[in-house]
Order: structure tokens, then C-alpha cells, then sequence
């Protein structure tokens, strides 16, 4: 039997919001905001009109939630922006969102500058901020490309990748979990993630079975030799198979049922908060940021990267250290790694493998040299 209660994985700081002397309009989009509608010249009715509900559902399904925050808060920033300099943001003007991207890459204030690859997402969201309004940006248009261009140049740098879990890792990491139910949960969401080389979202999505709640990203099916993972990932629905362990301390598919039957889940979300006495799961779906908080914060407890200081070594470590885990130690064919993971390239893969044999392959040789 389970009992006791664990350390719940510390939040990180927030960023402070900007603060401004401009008063803020109300960028909230209103029903001519780029939503399906019916045609002006079309009489509603309503069958009509329930369609039309019907298609504003699957045109917000479109879009993951994570993506559809943030493009709105890339707009809202922008909308600051101009407002600050005496500007409207509407029509879109390719002067002056080159100039807004310019000030992204070298701001003049104390402002952090951003990176181009947030550069490039922010332009994604100013698209389709302009696209809910009715309005297209031309990316293309020479006063954004030139500037943007000049930026890649002059600032582009090789991704920082973040730092794979190893297997010996993940064990250190494991045992600094205590063994009462939220312990449970957290050694099978570390467990399954790295077996499954599961995204962070992707983990809390799933749910005990099929349809148990509409925002479901997934479920799982317990089989003789494992799980399986029926997911909704970036690409699709795919299967994720995750085989039994060689043993009990460090088998995702133990782990798993063991904090299902103390925890008592035969439906609805997988993972679930637990109570503040340690000894009851809740129904509420843990968040994707509670993934994040725990690889972090079990990180620094098991010492991983002891040649840096703890708060330089723990920024190493996010969700994607899981799979880049998987990746970096799963010692078999590369497409096999490829499947679980989810790409849609090798490529993609071995950018998730901070350590393989990079010279298997002698194209040097092969060639007669």
C-alpha cells in the first residue's frame, strides 16, 4: 500500500508581463475575425447555421491549443509594439513589421534579442493574427525577406539541443522519487516517456481508453508482452509499442500499472494530480509543464551534470531529453528509433542522437579510396 507524500516538482519563474503606459485595446477576435461563416449572399437557416458552428469546431481543431496561445500572444506583442511608436497594426505593412523584426534582432532597450528561429515563429503568428482579421501577409514582400534574410546571417546559430537522458541517468533520477502514489505517477510518466520517446503533451493527453474524454490525445491498451499506444501526435494517429523491462525497478509497463491500480484509474486521463494528503488521485489532467518540472527537478536531486553549477546544469534538461534518450541509447536500426519517435525523416532522428557512430558507415572506402 502506498502512502506518504512527495515534493510536488517546483515551478520556475514566470516572466514578468511587459508593462506599457499605452492603453491596451481589446484584441479579441469578433465574429468577422477569419471564423466560417455563411456567404452574404446565402439566407441562413437552422441547418445552416448549425453547420457553420460545426465547421468554426473543426477550424479550431485545426491548430493545437499550445500553438493557438502562443500566435496569440505573438500578436498582442506586436500590437504593443506598434501602438507604443504611434502605429496601427492593421493593414499589415511590410515596412513596418521589417522594422519590428529588426528591433526583435537588436532591440535597443534591455530586451533580451530573440533568437531567429523566434524570430520566424513570431512572423507565423503575425500571419495568422492578420489572417483572423481578414488580411494576408505577404512574407515574401522584399521589406520582410531582405531584413529577415540579413538577420539569418548575421545571428543564425546552430541550435542549442538540450541534454538526452541517458539510461543510467534515468535511473539516478528514479531513485530519488519516494514510493507513495505521486511518487508512482512520476516514475511511470518518466518511464513511459522515455520508452515511448513520448513528447511531453503527448504524455498527459492520454487517457485510460478510447473516447473517455474529448480532449483526449490518445490511449493505451495493456497487452501480454506490453503496451500499446494509440497517440495523436504532430503527424497523425500512430501506434507506439513499449515492451516489458528487464526488470521491475525500470519496466515503463510495471510502473505504469502499479500507479493505475493504487491510484484506482479504469477511465479518463492517465495522468492525474493527486491530493494534497498524498493518498488520493484527482480526475484533473496534469499539464505538460508538470513533465517539465519533474525531468528538471529530479535532475538536479540525482546530481546530473555536477561539472556545471546546478542552475546552468538543470537549463540542459527539458521534456525532449526523454526522447532525445531513446534516440541517443536504443543500440538497434535506426528506423526503428524513427517509428517510435514519430519522424517523418531519419534526419529528423539523428538530430535527437547526441551519441551514435557517426563513421559506420565508410562512404570513403566504399567509393575505393
Amino acid at each position: 500500500m502506498v502512502h506518504g507524500m512527495d515534493q510536488t516538482p517546483e515551478k520556475l519563474p514566470s516572466e514578468p508581463p511587459e508593462r506599457s503606459n499605452v492603453r491596451e485595446e481589446d484584441d479579441s477576435l469578433g465574429p468577422d475575425s477569419g471564423d466560417p461563416a455563411l456567404p452574404s449572399h446565402v439566407a441562413g437557416s437552422g441547418a445552416l447555421d448549425r453547420l457553420v458552428e460545426t465547421a468554426r469546431d473543426y477550424a479550431r481543431q485545426a491548430v493545437s491549443e499550445n500553438t493557438l496561445t502562443a500566435y496569440a500572444k505573438d500578436w498582442a506583442h506586436f500590437s504593443r509594439w506598434c501602438r507604443m511608436r504611434g502605429a496601427d497594426p492593421l493593414p499589415p505593412s511590410p515596412q513596418l513589421i521589417g522594422l519590428y523584426i529588426a528591433n526583435l534582432a537588436a532591440p535597443a532597450g534591455r530586451a533580451p534579442a530573440l533568437s531567429v528561429s523566434s524570430i520566424e515563429r513570431r512572423l507565423s503568428g503575425l500571419a495568422w493574427g492578420y489572417a483572423q482579421r481578414g488580411e494576408k501577409l505577404d512574407r515574401k514582400d522584399r521589406h520582410i525577406a531582405s531584413v529577415l534574410a540579413g538577420i539569418r546571417r548575421k545571428h543564425a546559430r546552430p541550435p542549442v539541443q538540450k541534454e538526452a537522458i541517458l539510461p543510467e541517468d534515468l535511473r539516478d533520477m528514479l531513485a530519488t522519487l519516494r514510493h507513495d502514489l505521486r511518487g508512482l505517477r512520476d516514475r511511470a510518466i518518466l518511464l513511459i516517456g522515455f520508452a515511448g520517446g513520448l513528447r511531453r503533451s503527448e504524455i498527459v493527453s492520454l487517457d485510460h481508453g478510447r473516447d473517455d474524454t474529448p480532449d483526449s490525445g490518445g490511449w493505451v491498451e495493456e497487452l501480454e508482452d506490453g503496451v500499446l499506444i494509440t497517440l495523436r501526435g504532430k503527424t497523425g494517429w500512430r501506434e507506439v509499442e513499449i515492451a516489458r523491462g528487464s526488470s521491475n525497478q525500470t519496466c515503463p509497463v510495471h510502473a505504469l500499472t502499479q500507479w493505475l491500480h493504487y491510484a484506482q484509474i479504469d477511465f479518463g486521463p492517465l495522468f492525474v494530480a493527486v491530493s494534497r494528503t498524498g493518498l488520493k488521485a484527482t480526475g484533473e489532467r496534469l499539464s505538460d509543464k508538470h513533465v517539465a518540472r519533474l525531468i528538471k527537478m529530479c535532475a538536479r536531486e540525482a546530481g546530473l551534470r555536477p561539472d556545471l553549477p546546478e542552475a546552468e546544469g538543470i537549463r540542459l534538461f527539458s521534456g525532449h531529453s526523454l526522447r532525445a534518450g531513446l534516440a541517443s541509447s536504443a543500440e538497434i536500426d535506426e528506423r526503428y528509433v524513427q517509428k517510435q519517435l514519430g519522424h517523418a525523416s531519419a534526419e529528423m532522428t539523428r538530430r535527437y542522437q547526441r551519441r551514435r557512430d557517426r563513421f559506420r558507415v565508410n562512404l570513403t572506402k566504399a567509393a575505393g579510396l
